[in-house]
């Protein structure tokens, strides 16, 4: 993967990760709350509104999503940044980033089944998160050393 495309993906996989930590998923009425500071990234979601649901799809309904709050779907799921987690038997499914395994024994969000705020959603979907993070934050470290030797 070339740098800057995994500085890409590493920066959404982060602010999927902030997402998630704030709440991201839980039902609310209206508005995200104010921040005080536009250089906050969750400061690009501020002003969309969340349309009020008994329960949120974990990464369908996140501001990463290409599709993140549009009446229709405009994007297909094969531009999705999530598309390369996706075993490739699954990409052609409606909801392809609910394949996604996200821990060792293959839980995916089609398995667990939970609204995006379930305790047992949301641990599994933050451990991935952190793990792919860390992983992609130590790869450009492995190839350097690589090269070196």
């Amino acid at each position: 993967m070339a740098q800057n495309q995994q500085q890409a993906l590493l920066n959404a996989l982060k602010l999927e990760l902030e997402f998630c930590e704030q709440g991201g998923y839980k039902t609310l009425i209206g508005r995200l709350p104010a921040r005080a500071s536009e250089n906050d990234p969750m400061f690009l979601f501020e002003e969309r509104e969340r349309e009020m649901r008994k329960e949120h799809s974990v990464f369908q309904d996140s501001p990463s999503c290409l599709n993140y709050c549009l009446q229709v779907r405009e994007h297909p799921c094969s531009e999705c940044w999530l598309i390369d987690f996706v075993p490739a038997e699954e990409r052609g499914a409606a909801v392809p980033c609910h394949h996604i395994p996200l821990n060792e024994r293959g839980d995916t969000m089609a398995t667990l089944g939970g609204p995006g705020d379930a305790p047992e959603v949301q641990e599994a979907v933050l451990d991935w998160l952190r793990r792919t993070i860390l992983q992609l934050e130590g790869a450009p470290r492995e190839n350097a050393k690589r090269a070196s030797s």
